[in-house]
């Protein structure tokens, strides 16, 4: 006797109907959003097309001559990222405990604590750098601190999360057998930690790499002064090398930062 299939169970009309006006609305707001930016396509596709021919092929023939100088904006480049990653992640820690509501134990330090990374989050880099361009002047140091200041919002939101997931029946153990709020730290609290909190910190310098590639553009430092230079003076050679050093850098930091990631945690 042939085995047969259980009959499929059809999808109640309601469940059906559901996701039809879900799909509509995802549609309803594609076009709502792209009525509202005034996207005029065909004038895009002309400027494509008329620019492609002129642009492309200089990007793929990178201005050889140019490689030292491009390089050594790039080292600025990665110790602007490296030292405002590293600041960010030491900085971010007490406000990461703060943030926990497992370590603070106060709803209103809690709140004060996520309130004061969700403002921080709210400022993109080059704004950051912007204001601290005005502030310190146009220097790689204004750069650092844009990273920064733009990197604690991430991390501190991070490092509170692994606060409130760690496991706190050792904590509470350690409480029972006498030990103070110093020995809970170091043998309780830290060893849980430490692996993710180096994750997310060696994960976010990735990050700032990418970012503090165009704060020179504002007057931060690092390789962004060359893409100013080159966008404005139209050297597509010179801005394809300046490409080429970017994503062979950022490639090998993503290679190296993963390994290490992955040994780590």
């Amino acid at each position: 006797m042939a085995l047969q299939l259980p009959p499929k169970k059809k999808r109640p009309f309601a469940k059906r109907a559901r996701n039809w006006l879900i799909a509509l609305a995802v549609i309803a707001i594609y076009i709502w959003t792209f009525t509202g930016i005034e996207i005029d396509f065909a004038k895009a596709g002309e400027r494509m097309a008329n620019n492609f021919h002129r642009v492309i092929p200089r990007l793929f023939d990178p201005n050889w001559e140019t490689f030292s100088q491009v390089m050594d904006k790039m080292m600025e480049t990665l110790f602007i990222a490296f030292i405002g990653s590293l600041s960010a992640a030491a900085l971010a820690v007490p406000l990461g405990f703060l943030s926990a509501r497992n370590m603070t134990r106060n709803r209103v330090l809690t709140v004060a604590g996520k309130w004061i990374l969700s403002a921080i989050r709210a400022f993109p880099d080059l704004i950051l750098a912007i204001l601290f361009v005005v502030a310190v002047g146009a220097k790689p140091f204004a750069g650092v601190l844009a990273i920064a200041v733009g990197s604690i919002g991430m991390l501190g939101k991070l490092y509170s999360e692994v606060l409130e997931s760690i496991d706190m029946k050792v904590v509470e153990a350690m409480e029972a057998n006498g030990a103070n709020k110093i020995q809970i730290l170091f043998h309780g609290i830290l060893p849980q930690i430490i692996p993710e909190f180096l994750s997310y910190a060696i994960y976010r310098f990735e990050i700032d790499v990418r970012a503090s590639s165009v704060l020179g553009y504002v007057g931060a430092g690092g390789i962004g002064t060359l893409i100013y230079f080159a966008s404005a003076n139209r050297n597509w050679n010179d801005m394809g090398m300046i490409l080429f050093v970017i994503i062979l850098v950022v490639t090998v930091i993503d290679l190296l930062s993963g390994y290490i990631r992955k040994r780590i945690v």
